[in-house]
């Protein structure tokens, strides 16, 4: 009774970021639960090789290598997907760049063109691009990545936490907006995540000891446990949410660090 909640069979997703650690486990997820998968990183080795992989396990994907920050290359991107299929049903914008560490004062108008371009614009055009199809047939879902870094204060990487906490109201926005048309618009909010990007903070002992006291469960999170999330946003299960920002933290925002 319970798998048709959760079945992506028919359903063509499109994701970015692909080739990260979270990206990779939203595809095989994705994948798992029967949907055709359009791959998008900047490298486009590493999306075929992604790609390659899920074929291998009898899963339907095909890559769109982009880079992100370049707006005509997101625009085409978008009209690349519609043409492969025909159809977007799900698009999730998980590509996104931590950006220079330290103090708001201290980046260069670049860096912060560079990260607002990649982590906010680039979602911002793909789903103004792509929403409108999936209104046309019938309603879908967009999952954007956001971050607890845009949910409190940050001393290290506050660009990034910009970025992040302009993407969860962008969800808001575009969940008000496009409602009416039965597309559903969300984020997600990871905390302490183990992938590559995370990595440096996973070897820190000083941080990991003060993190795990401030987080209930204990223990960073494993990108599948993000994955579960998207696949519940993009399916039936999650039909009736949106506008929401699903924070995956193991509840290291709500601790008292006790």
């Amino acid at each position: 009774m319970m798998q048709p909640l959760f079945d992506l069979r028919g359903r063509v997703v499109l994701l970015t970021g692909a080739t990260g650690g979270l990206g990779v486990a939203i595809a095989q997820a994705m994948a798992a639960h029967g949907a055709t998968l359009l791959l998008s990183d900047h490298n486009a080795a590493d999306c075929e090789a992604l790609a390659s992989l899920l074929r291998a396990h009898g899963h339907h994907a095909d890559t769109l290598p982009c880079d992100l920050s370049q707006q005509d290359d997101v625009r085409q991107l978008a009209a690349s997907a519609l043409q492969h299929h025909g159809q977007i049903d799900v698009l999730v914008c998980n590509a996104g760049i931590q950006g220079p560490a330290g103090p708001l004062d201290a980046v260069s108008p670049q860096q912060w063109n560079t990260v607002m371009d990649i982590n906010l614009r680039s979602a911002a055009t793909l789903s103004a691009l792509l929403m409108p199809a999936m209104a046309e047939c019938g309603g879908g879902s967009v999952i954007l990545m956001s971050s607890i870094a845009g949910l409190r204060g940050n001393k290290a990487i506050g660009l990034y936490g910009l970025s992040k906490a302009a993407l969860a109201q962008l969800a808001r926005n575009l969940a008000v907006e496009w409602g009416p048309r039965n597309v559903r618009v969300n984020a997600i909010a990871p905390g302490l995540i183990r992938t590559p990007l995370a990595a440096s903070l996973l070897a820190d002992q000083t941080f990991m000891t003060r993190r795990m006291a401030q987080t209930p469960l204990r223990r960073p999170g494993e990108p599948h446990e993000i994955a579960g999330v998207a696949v519940m946003l993009a399916s039936a299960a999650g039909a009736f949410i949106t506008g929401q920002t699903l924070v995956v933290d193991g509840g290291t925002t709500i601790s008292d660090g006790n």
